[in-house]
């Protein structure tokens, strides 16, 4: 069955240009002032980074390469039947908007169902897919942070004053998944959940909306129904998917600070790096900053330098790998929606010359 294409999302420019000036003042703010706190100046970072030599910046990259193919899996493993090449160029172009586009988010999600609709992905299986690999995100974050107290306790250092963070990340994660399990298995659930949805919405459907009503029941049990059969059969694939691209980020993380540090000294272990980068992730829960930039390392120093790793070291590794892991997957991005909006374009072009539609390629 032919499906319909949606209409293009559209940015609301002086809300856009507001949101991005605040964004642009909190990441200068953190860099400038409170990450040169935590952490060392960036005189000290750039003496530790000219001390790495060509074997660790090929490391680096080679983990960099890695990382970039394995981000193309996500939308792959959650929808069924799409082909990698195209999940890569979802993947990677949401992942620019999100990060680039001040109030991405709303506008990525508006992007993904388009350019799922242009594969000829419908717009059941496309709610699913947008649905899991969001709610696969979170509790991939959550559980990070709970690994990563386990590893800095595994690696000698005490981790008492990571204890509530943990706890809270524990209780969040069960909670989180034991609602997500309930909502997929009843009906009733979803009826329930949507109703107290409805509840807290209310104050704020009432000023915001004048008088128009919302309805989270019936929303809230349309995407069980579109869900519930996906993540039956491919939660461990989504499982999957979804951790290897934060096991490869952390990769490129840990190769550049021993490549900082250099390969031939003792080195912070990997118990230490991990745990500082896990504990860290919780900072991508925190919406002050697109893709916890700013918030995420100054975390990330701030936990490496209290588990006894030189400030100099910690701060430029944080570097490297915000570097390494954020310009290079930017330029992707920018290519796969170049290239999407290109193709779609052409596409467009031809459908009205010809008056044909789309046609479905992919279904649940």
């Amino acid at each position: 069955m032919p499906e319909a294409s949606t209409a293009r999302p559209a940015l609301d420019k002086k809300k856009s240009i507001i949101l991005g000036i605040l964004w642009v003042a909190v990441i200068v703010f953190i860099f400038v002032r409170v990450i040169p706190q935590v952490g060392s100046s960036y005189k000290d970072a750039v003496t530790a980074l000219e001390s790495m030599s060509a074997g660790a910046v090929a490391c680096i990259v080679l983990s960099l390469l890695v990382y970039l193919l394995v981000y193309g899996l996500p939308f792959m493993a959650a929808t069924p039947g799409l082909a990698y090449w195209r999940s890569q160029q979802l993947n990677q172009a949401a992942y620019v908007i999100t990060k680039c586009v001040p109030g991405g988010g709303a506008f990525g999600l508006g992007v993904q169902y388009e350019m799922l609709a242009s594969y000829g992905v419908g717009p059941t299986v496309s709610t699913a897919a947008i649905t899991a690999v969001g709610v696969w995100s979170l509790f991939v974050t959550l559980g990070l942070l709970v690994l990563g107290v386990a590893a800095i306790q595994l690696s000698g250092h005490a981790a008492l004053s990571y204890f509530w963070p943990a706890t809270v990340g524990v209780l969040a994660l069960a909670v989180a998944i034991l609602a997500f399990g309930f909502f997929v298995r009843s009906e009733d659930a979803a009826r329930r959940i949507g109703s107290i949805g409805n509840r807290i919405a209310a104050p704020f459907v009432r000023r915001f909306r004048k008088g128009r009503s919302i309805d989270l029941v019936s929303a809230a049990v349309k995407l069980r129904a579109d869900i519930a059969d996906l993540v039956t059969r491919r939660w461990l694939v989504i499982t999957g998917a979804q951790t290897s691209v934060s096991i490869t980020q952390f990769l490129i993380f840990y190769l550049s600070l021993r490549g900082v540090e250099g390969w031939g000294a003792a080195g912070t272990s990997m118990l230490v790096a991990f745990g500082a980068f896990a504990v860290a992730q919780i900072g991508l829960m925190i919406p002050i900053t697109p893709g916890g930039l700013g918030t995420v390392d100054a975390t990330m120093i701030a936990v490496l330098i209290a588990l006894g790793v030189d400030a100099g070291a910690a701060t430029a590794a944080d570097l490297v790998w915000r570097s390494a892991s954020l310009v290079p997957q930017i330029m992707v991005g920018l290519v796969a929606l170049l290239t999407w909006s290109r193709q779609e374009s052409r596409a467009l072009a031809m459908r009205e010359a010809t008056g044909g539609e789309r046609t479905g390629e992919v279904e649940s």
